[in-house]
């Protein structure tokens, strides 16, 4: 672009020549000069002025779009948060086998501070420690006169507490939204749910996490938003495991022992309908586990699972039902019952010296809860047979239930199998297992032979399991576990109306440093009803139990265990729907007959 000179020298010449004002022609061409600026600028204007009109024209047409698209869909909420969606997904709830909430979410706050923004840090310290009672008011001047930029004093705190927190008045003290883990039952249950503690945090969320029991063996499951929400249904009946914790805390009491456990579990599906070990926690203020002494003086300790036990005489029913499956022995075979019995360098003897020899038949070893009988009857199965038997029932493994603890109560195994272990094995000594080893296999016997699982899941899909022996076999082996209860050693344990079967068992517990002690045992009493069509298996054990008796004091299980028992039946039993029926007669299988009379001697 050219510009034309404000002063021209051809027209300012002739100017001058004619006496015009030079100055004029200057203003003239200024003002030309101006004008084209000014029309330059006024199209650019309008250029940028219509560009604007056309986006806010797109914008709006866009937003209006939008707003028609929303209008026309269906309503529904987002599946997760945009902001903090790693730790901010709801932890779903634990139900009991009828939907009662075993575990829950409840919204609560954390507690933080910024202590450079605190205006009065020594008296906020002070207030703290008076909402607070475990808070030390030195350690928090110390944390609060240092050079944190953050401190966190809560993870959670109650509305009560939040609000006396907030009446402190103190810009520098914050506040967090919180889910913390709720168990509404209290201790109901404890060792079986567990607990729940905080995993990833922020000031805004934190996640919850799995520590124990079902807790963390499906905290995965638990934490995944995929599932909506749909809680985890346990097996578990709320109201016969009250029961069962009722009756096994004053049975403890009563008997004066140490511990005690119970497990009951439906004899064809292996679901735990209750399961109990004592001492037991409260979930929502879990204790921390010992780091010296014994396990099992734990409260977090789970004896149901975790406890590897000697179990005395309720493993008598597995050779004679191995023995019976085989056709070697019939519940009326004679049996060589001469007390002692001499193996190899070592003695088999009888409770107290007692000798039932010369002769019992195979039901009354069992009533009688003969050693040596068991022992003659364990030598016709050989080692081979027996300890194949004892696996397939699952004593060499630990059980598949959906605990965590589940790995660790693998059973004490002998590494070798001599005949003075068979023997010892025979009469529940020399293996160590859980008192859920114990229930499962006597759910297998019960249930006609079938291998059980036992499991914590209500109505999960199992197929049935192998074959361990005959339901021949186990039919029969249940009627002598009836014949134990009605006149043998588990008299105690009859309850009129639900036909109790089982068998007692009191074993000696082993020292650290090697042997038995002389004083201290393990009862446990082993038992399925009814009889006639058995439905439930329930295994009760005390830990060092001690009975006062018209005799003197008695720790044996007939005397302890079994009545716990009974009372635990007969709770538990109507809660279940199980109604008292009249019970037949007992088959006469505790005579010899003389068509199938055996004799064995060796």
């Amino acid at each position: 672009m050219i510009r034309t000179p404000l002063r021209p020298l051809a027209r300012i010449l002739r100017a001058r020549e004619t006496g015009e004002n030079p100055d004029v022609i200057e203003a003239e061409n200024l003002a030309q000069r101006h004008a084209v600026i000014q029309d330059a600028a006024r199209g650019r204007a309008q250029a940028r002025l219509s560009i604007m009109a056309l986006a806010f024209v797109c914008a709006f047409g866009a937003v209006g779009m939008r707003m028609g698209t929303l209008a026309a869909s269906q309503p529904s909420e987002p599946a997760v948060l945009a902001s903090s969606a790693q730790i901010m997904s709801q932890r779903a709830d634990i139900t009991d086998r009828h939907g009662r909430v075993l575990a829950t979410n409840l919204l609560t706050h954390s507690l933080y501070a910024h202590p450079r923004q605190m205006v009065d840090p020594e008296g906020a310290a002070e207030k703290l420690a008076a909402i607070f009672p475990d808070l030390k008011v030195e350690r928090l001047r110390e944390d609060f006169s240092g050079k944190r930029s953050f401190l966190w004093i809560k993870r959670k705190i109650s509305p009560e507490q939040m609000q006396a927190v907030h009446d402190i008045g103190e810009p520098g003290l914050l506040f967090g939204p919180r889910e913390m883990r709720l168990y509404p039952n209290g201790r109901i249950a404890s060792h079986i749910l567990g607990g729940a503690t905080f995993g990833k945090e922020g000031v805004a969320s934190a996640e919850l996490v799995g520590i124990a029991g079902v807790e963390k063996a499906f905290d995965r499951w638990l934490r995944d938003p995929a599932n909506d929400g749909a809680p985890l249904t346990l097996s578990l009946d709320l109201s016969a495991q009250a029961a069962m914790e009722e009756v096994l805390a004053n049975g403890m009491k009563v008997m004066n022992a140490k511990g005690a456990t119970g497990i009951l579990m439906e004899v064809d599906t292996g679901e735990i309908v209750a399961m109990a070990s004592l001492p037991d926690f409260d979930p929502n203020d879990r204790p921390r586990p010992l780091l010296k002494g014994d396990p099992s003086d734990s409260p977090l300790f789970n004896r149901a699972v975790q406890g590897q036990y000697e179990l005395g005489s309720t493993f008598k029913i597995f050779p004679v039902a191995q023995a019976i499956d085989l056709k070697l022995v019939s519940p009326t075979t004679m049996i060589n019952a001469n007390a002692p019995m001499k193996i190899g360098k070592y003695l088999i003897n009888e409770f107290r010296g007692h000798n039932y020899g010369p002769m019992l038949s195979v039901t009354d070893i069992l009533v009688k809860s003969s050693n040596v009988g068991t022992v003659r009857v364990a030598q016709l199965l050989g080692p081979e047979r027996q300890k194949d038997f004892l696996e397939k029932l699952g004593f060499f493994e630990p059980t598949p239930i959906e605990l965590s603890e589940g790995p660790t109560g693998k059973p004490l195994v002998p590494k070798r199998w001599p005949a003075v272990t068979s023997a010892t094995v025979a009469f529940g000594h020399g293996l160590a297992a859980s008192p859920l080893h114990l229930a499962t296999a006597y759910a297998t016997v019960a249930n006609g032979g079938h291998k059980v699982e036992p499991t914590l899941v209500h109505s999960r899909t199992r197929r049935e399991g192998p074959a361990v022996m005959s339901p021949a076999a186990a039919h029969t082996a249940v009627q002598l576990l009836r014949q134990v209860v009605v006149r043998g050693s588990g008299r105690s344990a009859n309850v009129e109306g639900y036909e109790v079967a089982g068998k007692t068992g009191t074993a000696d517990k082993p020292r650290p440093t090697g042997g038995y002690y002389g004083n201290k045992v393990v009862s446990t009493f082993a038992s399925t009803f009814p009889a006639s069509d058995p439905k439930y298996v329930l295994v009760l054990s005390l830990d060092e139990p001690s009975s006062s008796t018209a005799g003197g004091e008695s720790r044996t299980a007939g005397a302890t265990s079994a009545p716990v028992a009974a009372e635990v039946i007969r709770r538990v039993a109507p809660l279940l729907g199980l109604r008292p029926q009249v019970e037949k007669p007992l088959p006469m299988i505790d005579r010899p007959l003389t068509d199938e009379l055996k004799l064995v001697s060796n």
